[in-house]
């Protein structure tokens, strides 16, 4: 296999960038941007340390991401699963990423910045989900904001698809690692226990 090894024989592959993709780069959130975020229930954060990188689904019932001025927002970490790789990471390398989607929309927002954890009530305090609190908020400052073309969903027909079939579950997939675990019973009462720990 022939890997492409510069920028020179990658540029050689394509052609000259199309101009509205550069030209529709923002440097701080505009009207237009703002109403599409706070519409966008769901993200992928996409952070980089040391060990590589991590992209982590986010969301939420409202906005995934609170947006406080032109060039900040605030990204909630609710309950998860506690192995915190991307909050790791940004304590670590503050570079950070988000692609916001919004169910049956068929662009998608991408945001480039840098981000900090604070862990301050003042901050923290402002987010509630059935009487709880996040323990810390991802606090961003946008660099750069773009719109993805459409195409990528539109291929997919993700939002239009029929479901897929036979796909192995959540179960299925530990009890591939660890022969003894309990598929079925995971499975079928994941919805309910999930219920409990949402928040």
């Amino acid at each position: 296999m022939t890997t492409i090894t510069t920028i020179q024989d990658l540029e050689t592959l394509y052609d000259v960038a199309v101009p509205a993709s550069l030209t529709k780069v923002v440097k701080r959130i505009t009207p237009h941007y703002a109403t599409w975020i706070n519409a966008a229930k769901f993200c992928v954060l996409t952070t980089v340390g040391p060990e590589g990188t991590d992209g982590s689904p986010r969301g939420d019932t409202g906005p995934v991401v609170r947006l406080i001025d032109d060039k900040t927002l605030h990204l909630p970490d609710w309950r998860g699963n506690n192995r915190i790789d991307s909050l790791r990471n940004i304590v670590r390398d503050g570079r950070v990423s988000l692609m916001l989607m919004v169910p049956h929309a068929n662009n998608v927002i991408r945001i480039n910045g840098t981000a900090v954890l604070s862990a301050d009530p003042a901050v923290t305090q402002t987010f509630e989900q059935n009487g709880k609190h996040p323990r810390s908020v991802i606090v961003i400052t946008v660099a750069e904001a773009y719109f993805q073309c459409a195409k990528a969903v539109m291929r997919s027909e993700l939002w239009t698809a029929q479901p897929t079939e036979n796909l192995p579950t959540a179960g299925q997939m530990i009890k591939e690692q660890q022969t003894e675990f309990d598929a079925q019973s995971y499975d079928e009462n994941y919805a309910e226990y999930a219920k409990t720990r949402m928040w």
